[in-house]
C-alpha cells in the first residue's frame, strides 16, 4: 500500500516502518496517526511479518503531535481522535522496536514508550516539554517504563532526558551510535523473529494489565 507520511517496507519476516514528515520532524498530524493505524492493522495481519522496527525519517524520531493543529482544531477532540491510535500502537500483536534515531519529544516519547524495545542513537533525546504550554503529559503510559518518581518529574517540569540517564533509567534497552542504530534494530529483531514467539509473548504482556487508551 502507498502511503503519504509514512513507509513500510518488508525485509523476510521484518517490517520496517518509517515516519516520513522530515520537513515537520515527523510530527503526528492527524494523517500521520491515521496511517499508522492503517499500517499496524495490515502488518497484524500479514503471517509472514513477525516483528516491526519503527524509526524516523531524517534527523528525528518523532517532534510529537502536529501543533500547527492545535492552533486550528478543537483539543478535545484532536485528543479524542488520538485514541485510536494510541489503543492500536499500544496493542499491536507484533512486537515493535523503536529505532530511536533523533529526538523523541512529547508524543514522540509517547510513541517510543508504547513500543516494546527501545534502541536509541546517541543523537536520541526524550521529553515531555508540551506541559510548559499547558499540554497535559502521558503519566500514566510513562509510569509503565520508568520509576513513578522520575515519571511525575518529567511531566510536571517538561525537562529532557539524555541518552546516558534514559538508558540508566530504564527507558531505553540500549544506546549505540547513529552509524550503528539501524543495524542494531534488525539484529535484535531477526532475533526476536527466529523465536517465532513474538505475538503469544505480547499476549502475555499484556494479559490483565488495563487498556490505558480505553
Amino acid at each position: 500500500m502507498e502511503y503519504e507520511t509514512l513507509s513500510c517496507e518488508q525485509r523476510d519476516q521484518i517490517a520496517v516502518l518509517t515516519l516520513n514528515r522530515p520537513d515537520k520532524r515527523n510530527a503526528l498530524s492527524r494523517k500521520l496517526r491515521d496511517e499508522i493505524i492503517i499500517c499496524l492493522e495490515d502488518l497484524e495481519s500479514n503471517e509472514n511479518v513477525h516483528v516491526v522496527i519503527m524509526t524516523g525519517a531524517g534527523d528525528s524520531f518523532c517532534a510529537g503531535f502536529d501543533l500547527s493543529e492545535f492552533q486550528t482544531g478543537d483539543m478535545n477532540e484532536i485528543f479524542a481522535h488520538a485514541t485510536t491510535y494510541h489503543h492500536k500502537v499500544y496493542n499491536c500483536t507484533k512486537p515493535i522496536i523503536a529505532a530511536i534515531n533523533g529526538p523523541a519529544m512529547a508524543g514522540g516519547m509517547d510513541l517510543a514508550a508504547m513500543c516494546d524495545l527501545r534502541i536509541a542513537g546517541d543523537k536520541a533525546i526524550f521529553g515531555q516539554p508540551q506541559v510548559k504550554m499547558g499540554i497535559a503529559a502521558a503519566f500514566d503510559l510513562l509510569r509503565t517504563v520508568i520509576a513513578e518518581p522520575l515519571a511525575r518529574e518529567l511531566c510536571l517540569t517538561g525537562r529532557v532526558l539524555a541518552v546516558d540517564e534514559a538508558i540508566r533509567c530504564g527507558f531505553i534497552n540500549e544506546a549505540v551510535s547513529q552509524a550503528e542504530l539501524f543495524d542494531r534494530a534488525m539484529q535484535i529483531a531477526s532475533s526476536i523473529a527466529d523465536t517465532k514467539c513474538g505475538e503469544v509473548m505480547k499476549t502475555e504482556f499484556r494479559d490483565g494489565q488495563p487498556d490505558l487508551f480505553e
